[in-house]
């Protein structure tokens, strides 16, 4: 059976000038891609207006909590009292998000409660991703 997930998640926009703006963001889970999760960030926080999702590793999500992680387009830390950083990096520049870290830790144990650490079955996974690549050859 496919379970999806959906969690509002407030988070705040640290600018240049090291003001924080708030911002409404929404956390998803899909059983389906159980390796990975999705922000889904409003219109008015991207560039060009339309919103944007980030998706990443279950797992980055899991390690930032605890400790700096991430190696690519999104790092994630732990950033005083109760609060996690997550920095996320394009072609375009770079935004810094502060998120409660109760409300992450909340949403990533619901994700383990749909699906367990090392219980992810991957042959669906693989089997869409491999069609998708050879699609018409």
């Amino acid at each position: 059976m496919d379970i999806a997930l959906e969690q509002p998640a407030r988070a705040r926009l640290i600018t240049a000038e090291e003001r924080e703006l708030p911002v409404a963001a929404r956390l998803r889970y899909a059983s389906t891609d159980p390796l990975a999760v999705h922000i889904d960030f409003p219109g008015e926080v991207s560039l060009d207006g339309s919103g944007a999702t980030w998706t990443f590793a279950r797992s980055l999500l899991e390690t930032g909590l605890c400790g700096p992680a991430g190696a690519g387009d999104v790092h994630i830390r732990p950033c005083g009292p109760g609060q996690t950083a997550m920095e996320l990096h394009s072609p375009h520049g770079m935004a810094l998000l502060r998120f409660d870290t109760p409300a992450l830790d909340r949403f990533l144990l619901r994700t383990y409660a749909v699906v367990a650490a090392g219980e992810e079955d991957l042959g669906e996974v693989v089997e869409r991703g491999l069609s998708a690549l050879f699609d018409g050859v």
